[in-house]
């Protein structure tokens, strides 16, 4: 059960209600969560269980409802064990402007922004692991995909990679220095990597025909999964080069979209089609095995792990709208995240 002072316990009742380990009852719950607004960027979160307490802190933020779901962060690491994920940060892109621009915001959606005004096609922002930056693909200026750095404190974006044909994908990996993307320059669309400070010619990673998308760098960095042919399935590799071997077999024809758990280093999340429709699948290393865990009524595509590895952001899209949804992976339950329709997809948290 939840109490706090003014729209403190709406949020806090907003941001559990779609967390798949816990069930808001109106009294009498397992746990009792009060949260105590005392400046406006500082809330103070007390767990009781009985009569017993079990844990009282006060938490700061950059706002008040930021303060509101860091400590409810803690609320659940303290009554679950698992990291919490309601102060995320979510990079999208949306055209509620009349364009599609890139904009930052948390978890819900609220006090988000827009961070460019390129009046121009702009594909799957992803975050610099301090979250200083965020590269992404833009038919800013030329007219064709390039690959763009966007420095949010001095809101300055600059070309990071402006090659001739397709350039798409990039992805930071876990230590910064380094960016994964793919460039068609050479041919073929194939994955090359480069410093992440856009000095030096980029390494070519693969040397082979068919189309590779979507690279994602392993959690501790020494390794890569793109979705390639023949396919599309899922395929991993050495960040250093070499070959490459198939991860993904039997459960669909179609598997692209993957994003490596940084919470379990044995899960993949990635889209999987099933009939006319996609969904959203998860694959375990450590078995070999891939299991669907939606089943909308919908295409769900462009799934992101959230920081807990158990739920995921995605893109809920029909024919007339998209949607940035949540999805827990383990019950495979569904909510949206807002319910404007203008969001068009590729979120990403920090």
């Amino acid at each position: 059960s939840i109490s706090g002072q003014g729209e403190l316990a709406t949020l806090a009742r907003k941001a559990f209600g779609v967390h798949g380990r816990y069930r808001v009852l109106a009294s009498e719950g397992t746990f009792d969560l009060s949260f105590t607004s005392i400046s406006p960027t500082q809330v103070r979160v007390d767990v009781r269980k009985g009569n017993a307490a079990v844990m009282s802190q006060a938490v700061n933020g950059s706002s008040t409802s930021n303060a509101l779901y860091r400590a409810a962060d803690l609320a659940v690491k303290a009554t679950s064990g698992l990291n919490g994920f309601f102060a995320t940060k979510l990079a999208f892109v949306s055209n509620r402007s009349g364009h599609d621009e890139i904009y930052v915001g948390d978890l819900f959606l609220g006090e988000a922004r827009s961070v460019t005004d390129q009046k121009s096609n702009v594909l799957s922002p992803r975050w610099s692991p301090d979250g200083s930056k965020l590269i992404y693909t833009s038919f800013f200026k030329s007219g064709f995909p390039d690959i763009y750095v966007i420095d949010l404190a001095a809101r300055r974006w600059n070309a990071f990679v402006s090659f001739k044909g397709t350039n798409s994908g990039a992805r930071f990996s876990p230590d910064g220095s380094r960016v994964v993307m793919v460039l068609s320059g050479g041919g073929n669309p194939d994955l090359y990597l480069a410093p992440a400070q856009g000095r030096g010619k980029p390494t070519k990673l693969t040397n082979s025909a068919g189309v590779k998308s979507s690279p994602c760098f392993s959690p501790d960095g020494s390794r890569i999964v793109y979705a390639g042919e023949p396919g599309p399935q899922l395929y991993v590799m050495s960040a250093n080069g070499g070959a490459a071997t198939r991860v993904t077999s039997g459960i669909s024809s179609y598997c692209a979209e993957p994003d490596w758990s940084r919470a379990d280093p044995n899960k993949i999340v990635f889209t999987m089609r099933e009939g006319g429709r996609f969904q959203i699948a998860v694959l375990d290393l450590k078995t070999g095995q891939s299991k669907k865990v939606s089943s909308a009524g919908f295409d769900a595509v462009e799934p992101a792990w959230l920081p807990d590895g158990r739920h995921v952001v995605y893109t809920a899209r029909s024919p007339n709208s998209r949607r940035l949804s949540i999805l827990d992976t383990e019950t495979g339950k569904s909510r949206p995240l807002a319910t404007v329709s203008s969001e068009k997809g590729s979120p990403w948290w920090q």
